[in-house]
């Protein structure tokens, strides 16, 4: 197990994310890893990881879809419905209660005042990242697909190959999760005060179940979506001697 890598095991099988999301280890930007020098890195026990994960293989009512071995439309359209959609429904009512909070109790929690101003950036930055992909990257991603199954050559796109734009797209990656990260540190973890009022819980769930789900997101783009899409580019101008 210690020679495979924390993002191939949860390409392998989605359910994983959850178990690595509970020791706080990264699957998406920097997944690259195995089990043993995430564990280590993380200071979580190795045999505790691998006991959890374990309990997968035995759990047959709870298999999830294989992502890998979906079309690349299929899954990129997968990723606007769900996540994107997600993102978009969720930031409106964020910044609301991030401003709320750090209006009413950021006198005596000086940090609610930092997760506001942080998430404010990691609002801009998803909302216009979104938007790329959807008016540029995806469609074409989705246009290689169709050409490979109809075995058509796809035209040179203006940015030349994908890999451009990817770089890009990942590189939005590692700034908004470390802006989701920075948060989770700024609360300790999402740690409720004893003073805390209703909105400042619900705040702090809500900021959690968005950066679950930024990692999930993350995860199907850099880890499945994206170098699939490379590989089918590269076959595709090789087939047709495109330049």
């Amino acid at each position: 197990m210690e020679t495979t890598t924390v993002r191939s095991m949860v390409t392998e099988d989605f359910r994983s994310a959850a178990i690595f999301e509970k020791y706080s280890i990264d699957f998406c930007c920097h997944g690259n890893v195995s089990l043993e020098q995430a564990c280590t890195d993380k200071n979580v026990s190795i045999d505790r990881v691998r006991a959890d994960l374990k309990t997968l293989s035995t759990d047959k009512g709870s298999s999830s879809d294989s992502f890998d071995s979906w079309d690349l439309d299929r899954l990129a359209e997968y990723i606007i419905q769900t996540h994107h959609s997600y993102v978009r429904s969720a930031i409106p009512i964020l910044l609301g209660h991030t401003e709320k909070i750090a209006k009413v109790h950021g006198e005596h929690h000086a940090e609610l005042v930092e997760i506001r101003d942080i998430f404010k950036v990691v609002a801009d930055e998803m909302s216009a990242h979104m938007m790329k992909e959807e008016r540029l990257l995806f469609p074409y991603i989705k246009g290689l697909a169709e050409s490979a199954r109809e075995r058509r050559p796809v035209e040179v796109p203006p940015f030349q190959t994908i890999q451009n734009p990817i770089r890009m797209m990942e590189a939005e990656h590692v700034s908004a999760g470390g802006g989701m990260e920075r948060i989770r540190n700024a609360s300790l973890q999402y740690a409720i005060p004893a003073d805390a009022c209703m909105t400042y819980r619900i705040s702090y769930q809500e900021l959690e179940a968005f950066e679950l789900d930024l990692h999930r997101h993350v995860h199907l783009e850099n880890n499945i979506l994206f170098p699939k899409a490379i590989e089918l580019e590269r076959q595709l101008m090789a087939t047709f001697q495109l330049n």
